[in-house]
């Protein structure tokens, strides 16, 4: 850590609005006029998009995320959690990933921790689920689906096979329909692989509580994304939820039980419970109350933006009304945050956040998706292969660092020419369970039962040489 007495400026989070707030403060500082300091849990951001196509393979998992000290090579990173800010003595608590905790005074503070999966005290859930807001996740369910043909290709236990086989994705929002629409092409293209099994035997469910999917693009591209997924033998059911999940017996409230070792949870995020460790303004949700200046309310060297902040839309035009957490806003919110940190820095006034939502793009498996482009006062719709166009142009430009959109569309340009891999690596998971199974001691127990074996081999043998003579 620094040992400078220049004023700190302390990032707590480098997801994409710490990442590009980070990198804007670096950008118009002066030379030794401050320090910058990113405090997170992990050392990379991940371009949460993406992740829906990473978890099809369509993406590499390394292309998908940026390393912090790479990007913010002017700024210190530190790899732990900030458990608590002291306001009175500006001072933060750190939580390293390794080492006792220790205190870390600053001058301004950016708050940008983002949000977490927001889930409800359903049974079995939190045994069985799987989330989508990592790249780790996204791997992991990769993993799963394609483990989950094989064992339903190498098994002659009905009931086991039809487990397999049976994919719940809870949430029909972007992350639930963008993960549904990836998994199913990717285990369509990979049944081709596998004798036993074709597309007929799986079972893919999506279960939502709202009356429709897809709100962010509006009722009636959601219709046709509705549509086309059922077509594509995605079962939908909406205006009910999921009850329990115990051992993998999923219950929704419309009384539909099914078995399924695999349940996507995808319903919605909320803020970082964190935040209230903070003693921060915070609204009815959790999130941090901020001024129109993304300035937290209440003080003038604290900011916050992105999925952790309720930032008021001054585009929208009414009253109350705050921008949705997506990366459109995060990012063109971060840059304000930093023009003004730095305005804040040199006592200059602050910039006002306004932005005009662009539309949203979302991709349902390869050549599909959906698209609302926002050009002046109209708005376009698209749907089908134009609309993922769209949808891969959109994401790859924003993709963060030229370094990361290169590796992204060289991936893409790849599948175009290469068939998609459908190999599962679930070992990566337990990378020293061979090896310890190799090396571990004899236990006494294991030795007993090996010379037990021996004893009863031994006149099998005696009987057989006997026999031969």
């Amino acid at each position: 850590m620094s040992t400078t007495e220049r004023p700190r400026i302390l990032v707590v989070g480098g997801g994409y609005v710490g990442l590009y707030a980070a990198r804007r403060i670096l950008k118009k500082m002066r030379y030794g006029e401050a320090t910058v300091t990113v405090v997170d849990p992990r050392s990379y951001m991940t371009y949460q998009p993406f992740l829906p196509e990473t978890a099809a393979g369509n993406i590499s998992p390394r292309h998908v995320v940026v390393p912090l000290r790479r990007v913010l090579g002017k700024a210190e990173v530190l790899t732990g959690r900030v458990s608590s800010i002291d306001q009175d003595r500006k001072v933060a608590k750190i939580a390293p990933s390794v080492g006792e905790a220790y205190e870390l005074p600053f001058d301004y503070l950016v708050v940008a921790m983002g949000a977490v999966s927001r889930t409800f005290p359903v049974p079995g859930l939190a045994e069985h689920g799987i989330g989508m807001k990592g790249v780790e996740e996204a791997i992991g369910l990769r993993n799963h689906v394609l483990a989950q043909l094989d064992k339903a290709d190498s098994t002659t236990d009905e009931e086991a096979r039809r487990r397999a086989l049976t994919f719940v994705f809870i949430g029909g929002g972007f992350a639930g329909a963008e993960t549904i629409g990836e998994i199913e092409d990717m285990a369509r293209d990979a049944a081709s692989y596998y004798p036993n099994v074709k597309r007929e035997d799986m079972r893919f469910i999506l279960v939502d509580a709202a009356p429709g999917i897809l709100p962010e693009v509006g009722p009636k591209l959601g219709e046709w994304g509705l549509t086309h997924l059922k077509k594509r033998g995605v079962e939908v059911y909406l205006g009910t939820s999921m009850d329990s999940c115990v051992g993998g017996h999923v219950v929704l409230k419309n009384g539909l039980e099914v078995d399924s070792d695999t349940l996507v949870w995808t319903a919605g995020v909320k803020p970082n419970p964190v935040l209230s460790e903070f003693g921060l303004p915070l609204g009815p949700k959790g999130h941090v109350d901020v001024g129109t200046d993304l300035q937290v309310k209440g003080t003038d060297y604290i900011w916050a933006a992105g999925d952790n902040a309720q930032v008021p839309d001054l585009a929208s035009g009414k009253e109350g009304a705050f921008c949705p957490p997506n990366a459109q806003h995060a990012l063109r919110q971060a840059k304000v945050l930093g023009d003004n940190v730095i305005s804040g820095l040199r006592g200059f006034p602050q910039g006002k956040y306004k932005h005009h939502n662009k539309g949203a793009v979302a991709g349902l498996g390869l050549h599909k998706g959906v698209a609302l482009i926002a050009v002046g006062k109209r708005k376009i719709k698209l749907k089908g292969r134009l609309a993922w166009y769209f949808h891969r142009a959109y994401h790859g430009m924003a993709m963060p660092t030229m370094n990361r959109k290169v590796r992204v569309f060289a991936d893409w340009t790849l599948g175009m020419f290469l068939k998609r891999e459908v190999v599962s690596l679930g070992a990566v998971e337990t990378p020293q369970k061979e090896f310890y199974e190799a090396a571990a001691p004899v236990t006494a127990a294991a030795e007993a039962k090996s010379a037990e074996a021996a004893q009863t081999v031994a006149p099998q043998r005696g009987e057989a040489e006997k026999a031969s003579a």
